[in-house]
């Protein structure tokens, strides 16, 4: 059987929304396909690795007992050098080794989902599953995403990307810059997912302390108008360059007036009405119902947005659609759905077990493609030398 190493946790304000992904949505399901052997890497807040089976145990992390097992851990020493192999010490000046197939990212977040483990996993030579570290970069950086989709043509609603270093020099002038902006407006540290840090600001002078709070995690920032008439929609995708897998168009459920933050999201269950088809989270209506055309609209939508950010494995794009102008707007993408959005689908008919053999197919094709580029090129330049 082939090794799968799935890693997840990291230096992110998303780290303990990674565990529940890796431990619920990808260990469980690869585990009970009976087609893999599973070891966990758990990176801590403050980087450190650790490689151990009691880690795929979730109450080590919701009844406190991780701090003293870390302290206790050995520590692990990950090679990469034309591939991924683990090894640590253990009882009576024994080591422990293995050598790791195909690598799962769960590991949502800064230096992990942002691209920094891909780009370590492509120089490593092996198969992972997920966005490359180019279509996760993108992806990652929701200002850099929207001027993407502003380059292709797409329609946007008004936008506008604020830096921390220019904001704490001269606040009053990086302000005026955001006149002219129809409130209200979301302002989002440009690099986090899972909505943490978003705060939705009714007036002008609301503006500096919902800046100051994203940039106590970012060093950039983004402003958006608020869409009218607002509809919020959400649409996974499977597959590489071609052959796309679509899931259903999905809409959260939320109390009227609520922002769909991290607390919403998370700890309220959605704040809105628990369906019989409900999300990760208890809040969606799956499928979405929606105005006439507007399902099809946002289905060409994020296949248009999948293909054109370089995305392979999964990801899930964000959409916001004005209901009443019959509008569709790019919000934002995630290449790495929290659970891998496995209840969508789950109800599109792709069992948990079914997901995650495909996402790791995906990755080996992937694998097997870019093994047959050239990345050499024989010259006679150092001969002048």
């Amino acid at each position: 059987m082939k090794t799968v190493a799935v890693i997840f946790g990291g230096k992110s304000a998303e780290h303990d929304v990674s565990i529940v992904t890796a431990l619920g949505g990808i260990i469980k399901p690869l585990e009970a396909s009976g087609n893999y052997v599973v070891e966990v890497i758990y990176i801590a807040k403050d980087g450190s690795w650790h490689w151990d089976d009691k880690l795929k145990d979730i109450n080590l992390y919701s009844k406190g007992g991780i701090a003293d097992f870390l302290q206790n851990d050995p520590a692990v020493s990950v090679t990469f050098d034309g591939g991924l192999s683990l090894s640590k010490s253990i009882k009576l000046g024994r080591k422990k080794t293995a050598t790791i197939d195909v690598a799962f990212p769960a590991t949502h977040g800064t230096y992990g989902e942002d691209g920094s483990l891909m780009g370590l996993l492509r120089m490593a030579g092996i198969p992972f599953v997920g966005c490359d570290m180019e279509a996760s970069v993108i992806a990652m950086n929701k200002l850099l995403s929207h001027q993407v989709i502003s380059a292709l043509g797409i329609e946007q609603y008004e936008y506008r990307g604020v830096q921390k270093t220019g904001f704490e020099n001269n606040r009053a002038a990086c302000i005026a810059r955001l006149e002219g902006m129809n409130y209200p407006v979301f302002v989002k540290p440009v690099h986090l997912g899972s909505s943490i840090a978003i705060t939705r600001v009714a007036s002008h002078e609301e503006i500096a302390n919902a800046l100051e709070v994203a940039f106590h995690y970012d060093n950039l920032a983004i402003v958006e108008e608020a869409v009218q008439n607002l509809i919020e929609v959400t649409v996974p995708i499977m597959g590489n360059t071609d052959d796309l897998q679509v899931a259903y168009v999905e809409k959260p459920l939320i109390a009227e007036g609520s922002t769909f933050d991290f607390e919403t999201k998370y700890l309220k269950q959605g704040g809105g009405k628990k369906s019989a088809k409900s999300g990760a989270q208890g809040y969606s209506e799956l499928p979405a119902k929606l105005p006439d055309g507007l399902y099809e609209k946002c289905e060409l939508l994020a296949k248009d947005v999948y293909t054109a950010f370089g995305c392979e494995g999964t990801a899930r794009i964000d959409l916001l659609i004005d209901s009443v102008a019959g509008k569709v707007y790019f919000n934002e993408i995630n290449p790495l759905p929290g659970d891998l959005y496995s209840h969508n689908w789950r109800a599109k008919g792709v069992s948990s077990v079914q997901l995650v053999t495909e996402l790791i197919q995906l990755a080996e094709r992937r694998h097997e493609e870019t093994k047959n580029r050239t990345t050499s090129f024989s010259t006679n330049y150092l001969k002048q030398f």
